[in-house]
């Protein structure tokens, strides 16, 4: 039987629920190791040892320790290919497109989304004051990237073609954030095939026992 996997850091934050999204979706056993980002702990040395950079998460299975979200979940998904939903595509061609879109995501996506989340929710909880200029530059750019989605998603289903992927999966938690948390639902909402994907992918179950951690 495999050894559970220890996933370290809050389970409402982004990187891990990405994840936290993909164990249940691979149905891999799994521990939460809760590390309190707004109090710092992630600076503890405890913690440096297994992330030296300090930051969430990271995962420990047994004596083999991963960080980097995307890193974790390329390596799961791999590792128990032959267990719950293929993430990672069946043919060359399939992993390709897979991969490309993680790349955009990670390249083209996550900044602009980064930053408005940051500016937006957690900047205020920290008392630290919003960048307004950075907010409205965000949003521009981020617009921008949802529109060569919304076009690449009128011709396919998923991002990667007509199955579900990590290349989907990787954009849960800061779309959740955007449409929730921060009252930019419009950038989903007004991209008819941006939003239809969002529906689909928000009402995977795996996705909503992320959301009850």
């Amino acid at each position: 039987m495999a050894e559970v996997v220890k996933v370290y850091g809050p389970a409402y934050a982004s990187c891990p629920r990405r994840v936290l999204a993909c164990f249940i979706e691979k149905g891999i056993e799994f521990e939460i190791v809760h590390v309190d980002l707004l109090k710092g702990e992630q600076r503890n040395p405890e913690f440096l040892k297994l992330q030296p950079f300090g930051v969430a998460p990271v995962t420990q299975q047994g004596d083999y320790t991963l960080y980097e979200s995307r890193a974790i979940i390329r390596y799961y998904s791999e590792k128990y290919k032959s267990q719950g939903t293929d993430l990672l595509g069946k043919t060359l061609e399939e992993k390709g497109l897979v991969e490309q879109w993680l790349e955009v995501e990670a390249q083209n996506y996550n900044a602009p989304a980064y930053d408005l989340v940051l500016n937006l929710l957690f900047y205020p909880k920290l008392g630290i004051p919003v960048n307004s200029d950075l907010v409205k530059e965000s949003e521009e750019k981020l617009g921008k990237v949802l529109d060569v989605y919304e076009e690449r998603l009128s011709k396919s289903k998923y991002l990667a073609g007509d199955f579900f992927s990590l290349a989907d999966l990787s954009h849960l938690p800061f779309n959740h954030y955007l449409v929730n948390a921060i009252g930019k639902a419009y950038l989903i909402e007004d991209r008819k095939h941006v939003k239809a994907w969002w529906d689909d992918i928000s009402s995977r179950p795996a996705w909503k026992k992320v959301l009850e951690l």
